[in-house]
């Protein structure tokens, strides 16, 4: 039985694949995602100024939003959720293609939130567990490593 484990933070997100617990995890893929690594700044070549009327604090009198309405994201909210759906996509095809059985998820904390509101409903049954913490730069023996101790820490 196959699991991948994704080890991600909202810029990087790196896919291992564990077959045999006695042996290395092996990295299948390094996914980088480059708004990440973007000045905000360069991402918003057509902001609006302060003044316009998209960007005004005050009561327009208009009625109150619909239940279309979605709440202001940020920049680095709204790139965390694209680079999450790019994630979620790539592993739905992979399981398409047979190419796991289970998924585990490690991310740092407010990733793993956007991972699980983008993961299809076919590999959401599949993830054995989750672990809230970054270790998307720890190659795949540290991952291990990690792995291990949080999963013996949260036995004890």
């Amino acid at each position: 039985m196959t699991t991948w484990i994704i080890s991600a933070d909202a810029g990087r997100a790196r896919i291992f694949s564990d077959t045999d617990p006695n042996s290395p995890l092996q990295e299948i893929d390094d996914l980088i995602d480059p708004a990440a690594r973007e000045r905000i700044s360069d991402q918003l070549t057509d902001r609006l100024s302060p003044l316009a009327a998209g960007n005004s604090q005050k009561s327009t009198g208009d009625s109150l939003p619909t239940s279309q309405y979605q709440p202001a994201k940020t920049q680095e909210q709204h790139n965390a959720e694209l680079f999450a759906r790019d994630i979620c996509a790539q592993l739905l095809k992979a399981k398409n293609e047979n190419r796991f059985d289970r998924l585990a998820l490690v991310a740092a904390p407010a990733f793993l939130g956007e991972l699980r509101n983008q993961l299809d409903p076919q590999l959401k049954q599949l993830v054995s567990y989750e672990i809230d913490k970054d270790y998307a730069h720890s190659n795949g023996a540290q991952l291990r490593d990690q792995i291990r101790a949080y999963q013996a820490k949260k036995q004890a």
